[in-house]
């Protein structure tokens, strides 16, 4: 029998390569173009995709040349784009990544997919880790790079591939793909404002959850304890750590390497050490231990797993540190990523330096105010903050907000933001400013080089130049 053929567009994106990954361990013959690779960027992946028999291709539709072929694109990619005009032309089957990616996760006998605005790929990465560990063999799709699963062969870890039953998913809502998914155990850890409005959220994660044989919901969020309480009570777990809940977090110790807890449910407590700092985290490991509890692994088992998860890349990454000035790369886009990353580092001393690059016009045009505030809380009198323009990669996108405008509305709340529209202009500010003692955190979404920027921070920090 003929293998399945599938072409990826954006076959380097942070949710194309995992599920290349997976359909290519299911014995799929996998080939993709992207454009980062025509640009010349992130050349390591594309090597790596190589090594690994991918065939890679100009995005020009010189590699989609059989009807036999399936095609893979986001929902967004126009056809107009040469490679899908190409599958257009030759008769090429499409998919968008959510159809091809919901296809395998509902088909899977126990599926688990983890939903919300923040915190998803971290609570899979958890939950991944937990299972391994107890000896479940998942299927891991997440959007980040698990540490735990890097090694030699695999320094893109975003996806783990198991030979059992259970396949782990972080669910997005961004496009409104949330719909297509069944899961058997459905975890929404938290809604808020960010792609969509409140309303199509609401309606989209109550979908998630009614269509579970079970729910984990986080009580301690009032839009998700709202939509939990519709569901039958015999369905649901909840978490927190303020509310009462089936698992509960309570004597909280925070570390600056990690943070330890106290982890409650009923009839049995343990304590607990995550090697990721942040109270954020607490709330992602009850996530990710319910979840766990879920799937057949006792709490006590979970707790003494989740103490060895490394963390993911670029969620509040600690990248190293020179001249006594410790380099953050991070992926923090929304309001509350961005909170959760701040209050996170403010917990203790020195100074905070960031680089946020926005990830798109649109998304400041929709939630710049909540960004602003967000800033204005989270930074400290001494802080500064350097905002170069958005993430921009080609269109006719609405640029009438932009980065200044929200620079000046931080500055307006009486915390010093600076728009400097080059992203070098705005890391060398940031250097000539820094002094022993004080953080640097690089922050933003959709553009893989702010972490060479990080790692490049850092060796420039070692060598004395400022500049």
């Amino acid at each position: 029998m003929d293998r399945p053929q599938y072409f990826f567009v954006g076959i380097g994106g942070s949710g194309m390569l995992p599920l290349a990954t997976i359909v290519r361990a299911g014995g799929a013959e996998v080939a993709g173009s992207d454009r980062a690779l025509d640009q010349g960027r992130s050349s390591a992946k594309f090597e790596w995709l190589r090594a690994q028999g991918v065939a890679l291709f100009p995005q020009d539709g010189s590699g989609v040349t059989s009807p036999e072929q399936t095609v893979v694109a986001s929902a967004a990619v126009e056809e107009t784009v040469p490679d899908v005009a190409a599958a257009l032309r030759v008769g090429s089957k499409r998919l968008t990544r959510a159809e091809l990616l919901s296809r395998l996760f509902n088909d899977a006998p126990r599926s688990i997919g983890v939903a919300g605005t923040s915190g998803k790929s971290t609570v899979t990465g958890m939950l991944g880790w937990m299972l391994h560990r107890a000896g479940r063999a998942p299927t891991v799709m997440n959007g980040a790079v698990m540490k735990n699963f890097v090694g030699p062969a695999a320094p893109f870890a975003s996806a783990l591939v198991g030979d059992g039953d259970l396949f782990v998913s972080e669910v997005d809502e961004s496009d409104g793909s949330i719909a297509h998914y069944g899961a058997c155990v459905a975890v929404l850890h938290n809604l808020s404002l960010d792609h969509k409005g409140m309303d199509e959220l609401r309606e989209l994660f109550g979908g998630f959850l009614a269509r579970a044989g079970t729910a984990i919901v986080n009580a301690d969020d009032p839009e998700v304890a709202a939509l939990a309480a519709a569901l039958p009570a015999d369905r649901r777990t909840t978490y927190a750590i303020n509310a009462g809940a089936d698992l509960r977090a309570t004597n909280l110790r925070p570390e600056r390497d990690g943070i330890a807890f106290r982890l409650e449910a009923p009839r049995e407590a343990h304590e607990v050490r995550l090697a990721v700092p942040g109270r954020h985290n607490v709330l992602n490991a009850l996530a990710a231990l319910a979840a766990a509890r879920a799937a057949g692994v006792g709490l006590a088992e979970a707790a003494g797993h989740i103490a060895g998860f490394a963390g993911l890349r670029r969620r509040l990454e600690r990248v190293g540190e020179a001249g006594g000035v410790a380099v953050y790369d991070d992926f923090a886009h929304n309001p509350d990523k961005i909170a959760a990353t701040l209050a996170t580092l403010r917990a203790f001393s020195g100074r905070l330096l960031v680089l946020f690059q926005p990830h798109g016009y649109g998304p400041l045009r929709k939630m710049g105010a909540e960004l602003a505030i967000a800033f204005a809380e989270g930074l400290g009198p001494n802080d500064i903050l350097a905002i170069p323009d958005p993430v921009y990669q080609g269109g006719t996108v609405d640029r009438s907000a932009g980065s200044a405008d929200l620079a000046t509305a931080i500055r307006a709340a009486g915390r010093d933001a600076r728009h400097l529209p080059e992203r070098a202009v705005c890391a060398a500010e940031l250097l000539r400013q820094a002094r022993a003692g004080d953080r640097i955190v690089v922050m933003g979404a959709r553009d893989d080089t702010l972490a060479e920027l990080a790692v490049e921070l850092v060796e420039r920090l070692g060598e004395g130049t400022p500049a």
